[in-house]
């Protein structure tokens, strides 16, 4: 989508390129001259006046942001860590819908009519939020259409990430629901560096069995297997796909 929005600058030696998003420097500012398509960063400052009356919030490892049935009257913009979305089943069970991390979006769905939250936020690491209220989202909306459109990507991406996951649980099995899920991790918070990608706080095998509806043990079965392969490698701190290709590839194999 080519469109010449608002988007987040950041002020910074070591930024090079402001479309740029690779590495997030903690002593660096980020101001709202506009709105990038890939991505967003909580602003400290915005067009028109600071945001000082913006609420700016940190939350500890394990903390809820909201739970279900609170009240929905919130947006939230993750400056520094990683938030998981989720929701419990009628017998308790926590289900997985994502996990979000610096520069995203959560809780949009207050702007469009939800009064009570269905899902849950938690904090999965030392976690810096900006909350605004729906009235000033919408006011900020009218005032800056590319916000708008930002925000119905944001949704309707969603939309279609929540359909495609529908589909692999349908017809795929868990092997490729898994090496999929990789790809796509790859894809979204990757950084190339030369013909791998790199990415860096990669998910517990835990995390990748919820948002992937398999078992630890098969994600763990998988992985080896991928990296006995040398199409990839990894730790509990970062994830380096040594070949796209060889990765999708593995996607079809059964």
């Amino acid at each position: 989508m080519n469109i010449n929005p608002l988007h987040f600058v950041k002020f910074d030696k070591a930024f090079p390129h402001k479309n740029q998003f690779n590495t997030m420097d903690k002593q660096s500012l980020w101001y709202l001259e506009n709105i990038d398509m890939k991505g967003m960063m909580c602003p400290q400052k915005m067009a028109g006046g600071h945001m000082d009356s913006f609420n700016h919030k940190s939350f500890k490892k394990s903390e809820y942001i909201y739970m279900p049935d609170e009240h929905a009257d919130k947006v939230y913009f993750i400056s520094e860590g990683r938030i998981k979305i989720g929701t419990y089943s009628d017998t308790g069970k926590e289900i997985t819908k994502s996990i979000l991390t610096q520069g995203e979006v959560f809780g949009e769905l207050s702007l469009i009519g939800e009064t009570k939250r269905k899902d849950f936020a938690v904090a999965m690491e030392e976690t810096s939020v900006c909350i605004m209220s729906v009235d000033d989202m919408k006011s900020m909306m009218r005032d800056h259409s590319t916000l708008s459109l930002f925000m119905m990507n944001i949704m309707g991406s969603r939309v279609l990430e929540m359909e495609q996951r529908l589909e692999s649980l349908v017809f795929k099995d868990s092997r490729t629901r898994i090496v999929e899920f990789l790809e796509s991790l790859a894809k979204k918070k990757g950084q190339r560096v030369g013909y791998e990608m790199l990415v860096r706080k990669f998910l517990t095998h835990q995390e990748i069995a919820n948002l992937t509806a398999t078992s630890r043990q098969t994600v763990t079965t998988v992985l080896n297997e991928l990296r006995t392969k040398n199409v990839l490698t990894f730790n509990r701190q970062r994830l380096l796909i040594r070949d796209m290709e060889l990765l999708r590839a593995e996607a079809k194999i059964i």
